[in-house]
């Protein structure tokens, strides 16, 4: 049954067990979405300790196909496609003409005709049109299956172990980063992706729509935790992934993002390539770094940083880390602030100091 406040959004195949699992739902990007179940700080405890299970079926799925696959991806985004070989996968950018960020995504390489790319739910048309203006000029179709699909995160320690009991044949033999092919039964396919955005070892599975509601029911059978975007939120956080809309924007560019590493300049002509040879020729006058609360203090976006009573910059994303137990965040801050330095955020009227670091927040043995 569909609420009144949930009216003219699009509903995932699991918008109903969302319901009977008691999952608080919120609008994103247009979609209706499960913030939470039992609490964002339980599920958050539960990826970082154990296993836990998203219904990311919002994130965009776009199909690259044909003889221009490949250069049609390479025209699109930052990073190269030529260093994929079938079944990998690469982070990468798709920039506007002036070098700023429309949106940060993953690419998957099926085959050299045939690629997928995830973009975020809001930026998924954008990075649609993208692609189809260059696949018209390479000679690749673009097909969108976002509605159409249904996407799982089984993130956590012990995901392996729980996906190895759902998908025993494949579950072993796919690496990191990597995606293979998933026989579902006589006329379904999926696919089982090596990737996620909570820093803990997991997969993500694409499969499709009718489909999603049984494997999450036997996935929270096995013990997974059911978690909602509240948790995905404070999980990237604490690995300082940036959250597109928040941390990465057209006003942002790849080298003061501090991502360099997924832009690929040499011998390549792609959207935005001119302004970022530009660009990466000077040093950025500002930086995106974390800060992590050295009082007690949470960061929110939008809070003016200080350094010796002069403002640096401005926080971009931030919340309480429920493994720190403190208040961390991301910002941009005037170079040459770096790890180490001291800086203040203007919380609610109170100079809170906070200490410049290089995420992540934390490394595995403090999880």
């Amino acid at each position: 049954m569909v609420t009144a406040q949930h009216e003219g959004l699009i509903k995932t195949s699991l918008y109903s067990l969302h319901q009977r699992l008691g999952a608080r739902i919120t609008a994103f990007a247009g979609w209706a979405a499960p913030l939470e179940y039992a609490g964002t700080v339980d599920e958050h405890r539960a990826v970082r300790r154990d296993v836990g299970v998203f219904d990311v079926s919002h994130l965009g799925k776009l199909w690259i196909n044909g003889d221009g696959a490949e250069a049609t991806v390479g025209a699109s985004f930052t990073n190269d496609p030529r260093d994929l070989g079938d079944g990998q996968s690469q982070y990468t950018l798709c920039c506007d003409e002036s070098g700023g960020i429309l949106d940060d995504l993953i690419v998957y390489r099926l085959a050299a005709d045939r690629f997928l790319a995830v973009p975020n739910a809001a930026n998924t048309q954008t990075v649609f049109e993208v692609l189809r203006t260059a696949g018209d000029e390479h000679g690749a179709t673009i097909s969108d299956d976002s509605t159409r699909l249904t996407m799982l995160a089984v993130q956590g320690p012990r995901s392996l172990d729980v996906l190895e009991q759902l998908f025993p044949t494949v579950s072993t033999s796919v690496p990191e980063r990597g995606i293979a092919l998933m026989d579902l039964g006589p006329s379904d396919d999926g696919w089982y992706c090596r990737t996620g955005y909570t820093g803990e070892v997991g997969a993500e599975l694409i499969l499709p729509g009718l489909d999603g509601p049984g494997y999450f029911e036997e996935l929270l059978r096995l013990g997974a935790t059911p978690c909602g975007l509240g948790a995905r939120d404070t999980l990237r956080l604490e690995m300082g992934y940036p959250l597109h809309g928040n941390d990465l924007t057209t006003d942002t560019n790849p080298f003061e993002a501090r991502l360099g590493w997924a832009v690929a300049l040499e011998g390549r002509d792609f959207r935005g390539a001119e302004a970022l040879r530009r660009t990466g020729a000077n040093r950025p006058s500002r930086q995106l770094w974390g800060i992590r609360a050295i009082e007690r203090g949470i960061p929110r976006a939008g809070m003016v940083v200080s350094h010796d009573g002069e403002r640096v910059g401005e926080v971009t994303s931030g919340s309480y880390s429920p493994v720190l137990g403190t208040g961390i965040g991301l910002a941009y801050l005037s170079t040459p602030l770096a790890p180490g330095d001291r800086v203040t955020v203007d919380i609610r009227g109170r100079s809170t100091p906070f200490e410049v670091v290089d995420p992540p927040f934390l490394d595995r043995d403090a999880r």
